[in-house]
């Protein structure tokens, strides 16, 4: 068996994790020198790049001196903690990535967690020491404190540092080290991290950990050979989460060389490898020797903690922008979308054009809705709910472990608003730099919506970052001030003669020229009720002109929203149109008369 390094790299959103990896495998060799190399070139997929963070776990392996070593790079939001769960059965050791100024975030506690629970020993990485305000002493002490907190083991408490800039591809072992490479990395995981384990002697185990779909050879499974060989053409078993046991023939056998799948005849106990031939693979099941088919534990993935309604697209506008508009479009997208993701539920309601998908946050939710939409897909989603349990008869909810960095003028306001939202304060650190650090316990219903109010009052400045933290008693209904919208009254096209006369009513969420319907959100009102407004109407022609009467007219600029902030921003009783080209917020009841009916309806049951 050749020697074999598994190694995951771990740490919170931006910390440079991708950023490290370039280096490594640029360093390593495995790229031509006049080969064109992207940034950040483990962020395949699209929306990574546009967006800058990593969404899905890969793998890519390099080889220094003797020993191959795979590297499994993983996301770094807390919505996507899914796809970290799932490899850290394919790693013996993890790198922990920490910035050098911010030190341990929500996320970083978060995966940290994980892996001490299955007995991976971390090597701690102070990256970004070449920040002006890095304060690498004081991350280390913080680091170490998170260690000890979490009921580390001596042996984990005993972690390697290396300081590191992934930027300028350099890590070294102390701060005033002069070398210019990665070498000191290279070093400590060969000689800190032990050797895969397996036996090739015995019947062949492999726990699949991702998949992945080719049109040629169907589905894709990777995952790490736990024991024994298995070579192209041999039979093996599936063992199925439900007992079930499948024979198949393995066709394909893929192992990681650089950034690319090469294949290869047989492969041994120990590395990371994908095998193509199983048509029903999922994430958690086991490949296993047709003789002496032996399944290994199931990968534990964290319970979903909001759910969102996906429906048929209803409003006046339906089928005129997407191609797939249908309920079997979307469930069957949805399914597609359960053989990759382990972290999403997908669930039928009594109304056969709606279904119920839970996720870890809004970000994995609206990443799965904006895949889709670029699919040609049209839908309409509802306003994001938590998910309670029961425990001990009495109900919990969610709590989210929320950090704040916010400037000193506005602290107050912001633990208003969190006071409000029945955070619980636990730290208050402020800063050399004019700013503060809150950190709080808060209710995932309570950050719902959150965002937007927040960045509205720190003007921009604000930075917040939060992660799951656990499940507690209810902690009482929410005093969250309401906001009135304006409320197109018919279909038509929207003038600015009707607008610029609206202006003073709220702000506005469309411009002159946009097609709107009856029913369709156009604008936040300036008081707590909605106003219906007819935002189509034309100014009348006459022959008499009055000096003055033309002259142009100017409109502020409209809000715009991204399909995160638009999320946030509708309430239960309204929806979120989703179309390849456009995003539209409405009310459910698009009729003005019925939706009175129905308040009249509710106030007297309440």
């Amino acid at each position: 068996m050749r020697k074999i390094k598994n190694i995951a790299i771990i740490a919170h959103v931006d910390h440079g994790k991708t950023t490290l990896v370039d280096a490594a495998l640029k360093q390593s060799g495995i790229f031509r020198e006049n080969q064109n190399i992207v940034e950040r070139v483990m962020d395949s997929n699209d929306l990574e790049r546009e967006r800058g963070i990593t969404i899905f776990s890969k793998n890519a392996s390099f080889t220094y001196k003797d020993y191959k070593i795979n590297l499994v790079d993983t996301p770094g939001h807390a919505d996507f903690g899914g796809e970290v769960q799932r490899i850290m059965k394919m790693v013996d050791a993890v790198l922990l990535l920490v910035d050098a100024f911010e030190g341990p975030m929500p996320q970083t506690k978060y995966v940290l967690k994980k892996s001490l629970e299955l007995d991976l020993n971390p090597i701690v990485i102070i990256n970004k020491i070449d920040r002006h305000n890095a304060r690498p002493a004081d991350v280390l002490e913080m680091v170490f404190d998170l260690f000890c907190e979490l009921n580390a083991n001596d042996a984990q408490l005993d972690f390697p540092v290396l300081y590191a800039s992934g930027k300028e591809g350099y890590a070294r072992y102390e701060l005033e080290d002069e070398n210019d490479d990665l070498i000191p990395l290279f070093e400590t995981i060969i000689h800190k991290v032990k050797d895969a384990e397996g036996d090739e002697s015995k019947p062949f185990q492999m726990l699949v950990s991702a998949i992945e779909y080719d049109n040629y050879l169907g589905k894709i499974g990777t995952g790490k050979i736990t024991n024994g060989t298995v070579n192209q053409g041999e039979e093996v078993i599936l063992l199925k989460r439900d007992g079930e046991r499948l024979l198949y023939r393995i066709t394909k056998i893929f192992q990681y060389e650089g950034l690319q799948k090469q294949e290869i005849k047989k492969a041994f106990a120990g590395d990371i490898v994908s095998l193509a031939g199983m048509e029903r693979v999922d994430v958690g099941e086991t490949a296993a020797c047709k003789e002496n088919p032996k399944p290994l534990p199931i990968i534990e993935i964290d319970a979903p903690t909001l759910s969102m309604t996906f429906r048929v697209n209803d409003s006046p506008f339906a089928g005129k922008e997407g191609k797939y508009v249908t309920s079997r479009n979307i469930w069957d997208r949805l399914q597609k979308e359960l053989q990759t993701n382990v972290s999403i539920v997908v669930e039928p309601t009594e109304n056969k054009d709606e279904f119920i998908v839970k996720g870890r946050g809004e970000l994995q939710l609206s990443i799965l809705i904006e895949n889709m939409r670029r699919e040609d897909f049209e839908f309409q989603v509802s306003k994001p709910k938590v998910i309670y349990r029961q425990l001990e008869g009495k109900r919990t909810e969610p709590i989210e472990l929320a950090v704040i960095d916010v400037a000193d003028e506005f602290v107050g306001t912001v633990i208003e608003m969190l006071g409000i939202r029945k955070g619980e304060m636990l730290n208050m650190t402020q800063g050399n730099d004019g700013y503060t650090r809150l950190e709080y316990k808060v209710p995932a219903r309570g950050l719902i919506g959150f965002r937007n109010e927040f960045l509205t009052t720190t003007r921009g400045t604000g930075i917040i970052n939060h992660s799951f933290y656990e499940y507690e008693y209810y902690k009482g209904d929410l005093d969250k001030k309401s906001r009135g919208v304006l409320i197109a009254m018919g279909n038509g096209t929207a003038t600015g003669y009707s607008l610029f006369n609206f202006q003073a009513r709220g702000i506005l969420f469309i411009d002159p020229n946009v097609e709107v319907y009856a029913g369709m959100i156009v604008g936040e009102h300036t008081r707590e009720n909605d106003l219906v407004l007819n935002v189509v109407k034309g100014k009348k022609l006459t022959n008499v002109r009055a000096a003055g009467s033309d002259d142009a007219i100017k409109l502020a600029p409209s809000r715009q929203f991204s399909l995160e902030q638009a999320l946030e921003y509708i309430n239960d009783d309204e929806l979120l149109e989703v179309t390849p080209q456009n995003i539209r917020m409405r009310k459910k009841i698009l009729s003005e008369t019925e939706r009175k009916r129905e308040m009249n309806r509710l106030s007297k049951l309440n």
